[in-house]
């Protein structure tokens, strides 16, 4: 029996319905997964989720979100594994992304939810592109000290050529790498 199940939070903001990249890249990692690993697919654009207000040192404390921060955080609660799907943009993460774990922050501070303790072992992975690896390492090295400051394993970071759409199919590095990326 895998008691496995991965949540793919997918980061770009292309037109829902367009497969960028970074989600190719993903969907040929995710297929190298045995049949019986659960696979959960979510696309952050889109989401109704309420800018994040910093309360960390007035209030304190924050109430339980609501809508499809709720279905969110449940979906996030419910896999053993976060797989991080997102393009570089500008040296760094997508900002549906950058949102999403603003609000870990609140998560964190949620009465009698426990999160951050919740999170601890979880794997987490992220599966990018760019034009140029060296401008993926700010990214990579953001959502590696995520999982350093949660205690997730950090599971390491796919890289593909990114840019126009299909340019991950010209890199043969990347494409080879995939289906055997997320098998940890």
């Amino acid at each position: 029996m895998n008691d496995r199940h991965l949540l793919f939070l997918v980061a770009s903001t292309r037109v829902p319905g367009v497969v960028g990249n970074t989600e190719a890249l993903a969907r040929r990692a995710a297929g190298g997964l045995a049949p019986e690993v659960a696979q959960t697919w979510q696309h952050l654009h889109g989401l109704r989720l309420p800018p994040f207000q910093d309360h960390r040192h007035d209030i304190g404390t924050y109430p339980m979100p609501e809508g499809d921060g709720r279905r969110l955080l449940d979906a996030t609660l419910a896999a053993t594994e976060l797989v991080f799907v997102a393009p570089v943009y500008w040296y760094s993460l997508p900002s549906p992304l950058k949102l999403y774990l603003d609000h870990w922050s609140a998560w964190m501070r949620v009465p009698g939810l426990d999160f951050k303790a919740r999170m601890a072992g979880k794997r987490l992975w992220l599966i990018t592109t760019s034009g140029d690896r060296a401008k993926a390492q700010p990214a990579i090295d953001s959502v590696r000290l995520c999982a350093e400051f949660m205690a997730m394993p950090w599971a390491g970071a796919l890289w593909g050529k990114g840019g126009a759409p299909g340019a991950v199919e010209q890199d043969a590095e990347a494409l080879a790498a995939a289906p055997g990326f997320l098998r940890g």
